[in-house]
C-alpha cells in the first residue's frame, strides 16, 4: 500500500507537473530544441500511462513493481540518460512512420462511424422521448376526462337529489276534518238563524220547538197577526 502511494506521488509530481512546467517554458521561449524534447517525452509518457492501466491490474503482485515504475519515470526524465528521447527515436518514431497511413484511415473511419452512430442514437432517443411524451399526454388526458366525467355525474345526482327533496307531494285529504268542518258549518248556520229570529222578534216557543229533538210531534201555536 505504501509503495503504491509513493509511486502515484512520484508519477504525479515528477512525471506530470514537472514536465508540464518545462513544456510551458519551452513554448514561451520558442526554443525548438526544448520544444521537441518535451514533445517526445509527452508521447512516451502517454504510452506509459496507457500501459500502466493494464499492468496495474495484472502485474501488481510482481515484486518491486511500484519501485520499478518510479525508476522508469526517473529514467525518462533524467538529462543524463534521456530515456524519453531514446525510446522515441529507436522505437516509437519508426513504428508510427510505417503505420501512419493505416492509422489515419482507421481514425477517419472511426470518426465517420462515431458520427453516424451519434446521429442514429440521437434520432432513436428523440423518437423514444416523443413516444413517451405522447403516451404521458394521452394518459393524462384520459385521467382528466374520467375525473371530469365523475364530477359531472356527481353533480347530476346532487341536483336530482335536491329536486326530489324540495318537491314533496301533498298529504292525502282526510275525511274526518271535512266532516268536522261540515258539522261546524251547520252549527254556525243554525246559530245565525236563531240569532236572526231572536232579533226579528220571534216567540220563545218557536225557539223551544226548534231546539226540541222531535218538533213534528208538537203543535205549533198560531201567531196572532198584528
Amino acid at each position: 500500500m505504501v509503495s503504491w502511494i509513493i509511486s502515484r506521488l512520484v508519477v504525479l509530481i515528477f512525471g506530470t507537473l514537472y514536465p508540464a512546467y518545462y513544456s510551458y517554458k519551452a513554448v514561451k521561449s520558442k526554443d525548438i530544441k526544448e520544444y521537441v524534447k518535451w514533445m517526445m517525452y509527452w508521447i512516451i509518457f502517454a504510452l506509459f500511462t496507457t500501459a500502466e492501466t493494464f499492468t496495474d491490474i495484472f502485474l501488481c503482485w510482481f515484486p518491486f513493481y511500484y519501485e520499478l515504475k518510479i525508476a522508469f519515470v526517473a529514467w525518462l526524465l533524467s538529462p543524463y540518460t534521456k530515456g524519453s528521447s531514446l525510446l522515441y527515436r529507436k522505437f516509437v518514431h519508426p513504428t508510427l512512420s510505417s503505420k501512419e497511413k493505416e492509422i489515419d484511415d482507421c481514425l477517419v473511419q472511426a470518426k465517420d462511424r462515431s458520427y453516424d452512430a451519434l446521429v442514429h442514437f440521437g434520432k432513436r432517443g428523440l423518437n423514444v422521448a416523443a413516444t413517451a411524451a405522447v403516451m404521458a399526454a394521452s394518459k393524462g388526458q384520459g385521467a382528466l376526462s374520467e375525473r371530469l366525467r365523475s364530477f359531472s355525474m356527481q353533480d347530476l345526482t346532487t341536483i336530482r337529489g335536491e329536486s326530489s327533496s324540495t318537491v314533496t307531494p301533498p298529504p292525502p285529504a282526510s275525511s274526518v276534518p271535512m266532516r268536522s268542518s261540515s258539522k261546524e258549518s251547520r252549527a254556525r248556520a243554525s246559530k245565525s238563524a236563531s240569532d236572526g229570529i231572536g232579533r226579528s222578534g220571534g216567540c220563545q216557543k218557536c225557539l223551544e220547538l226548534s231546539d226540541s229533538p222531535h218538533p213534528s210531534f208538537h203543535q205549533f201555536p198560531k201567531l196572532d197577526k198584528k
